[in-house]
């Protein structure tokens, strides 16, 4: 399958504001998006991805008619949308209100007012998404690496999975919550853990201690998923569990194909 480039893609553009849109419509052109569909509710663009998908969808937090959140589940939840990337672009800074994006599957969230070094990132990393490309490892057949994906949000786990699979793993065993992985642990073999750190019943820092502690799954690398701020307290308990690596969501395949490449390299 041919890769697209930012001049091949189609844009679905979900602004309210007419003056926003135009501003935010002509940082897209000068980044070479040369197909862009402008809509301002939640139904407009609804009825434009029923009519024609897009290859990404740009959109902003609130409108009359519901919200970002109520289009970007609408999307992950249609099969046929599913894997379109979904950028968020918005002045909102409660981190609670963000969370929420992040664990639906946002590709990317652009904070008002951005720079066109942001716009060009944010687009590259949704690009990422699109185009997959598999991982060559030297030590390891990619398609046959066993990852237990660990993630309560089956959203979140859906966005992963679909990121992993662009890379060629193939091998993929799903766990809502730290306690049901470990079941999984004691029952399978895995070559990678890629676990989320907030969740119930046991979180990411807990699990990843069980592996680290137990002789049988101490040499399992493990990736931490997670929201949290790099000085936290969270932050710090987390690193000192022995994970390998830390991976902020949004869930870039850029920076995940790098700790892949060295964690299953080594």
């Amino acid at each position: 399958m041919e890769k697209l480039s930012i001049s091949d893609l189609n844009l679905l553009l979900v602004e309210p504001s007419d003056t926003q849109r135009k501003i935010i419509t002509a940082m897209l052109l000068k980044e070479n998006v040369k197909e862009i569909d402008a809509v301002s509710t939640v139904a407009e663009a609804t009825a434009a991805l029923k009519n024609h998908a897009a290859d990404l969808v740009v959109s902003a937090m609130y409108f009359e008619d519901g919200t970002g959140l109520d289009l970007i589940k609408s999307i992950k939840e249609n099969e046929a949308l599913s894997a379109t990337p979904f950028m968020l672009v918005s002045s909102e800074n409660r981190l609670s209100k963000l969370e929420e994006f992040k664990q639906a599957g946002v590709a990317a969230i652009l904070p008002k007012p951005f720079e066109p070094v942001h716009l060009s990132r944010a687009l590259n990393a949704s690009l990422d998404l699109i185009n997959t490309d598999e991982l060559d490892l030297e030590l390891f057949d990619i398609h046959e690496v066993r990852v237990l994906l660990v993630d309560d949000s089956r959203l979140a786990r859906n966005h992963i999975r679909r990121v992993l699979e662009g890379m060629g793993l193939r091998k993929i065993r799903e766990a809502e919550n730290g306690a049901l992985a470990l079941t999984f642990l004691k029952d399978e073999e895995f070559d990678l853990v890629v676990t989320d750190y907030n969740m119930p019943e046991m979180d990411g820092r807990e699990l990843s201690e069980f592996i680290r502690f137990n002789p049988e799954t101490t040499h399992i690398p493990i990736i931490m998923v997670t929201s949290e701020a790099a000085d936290s307290a969270h932050m710090t308990n987390i690193q000192q569990t022995g994970v390998n690596a830390l991976c902020d969501k949004p869930f870039e395949a850029t920076e995940v194909r790098a700790m892949l490449a060295a964690l299953l390299s080594e």
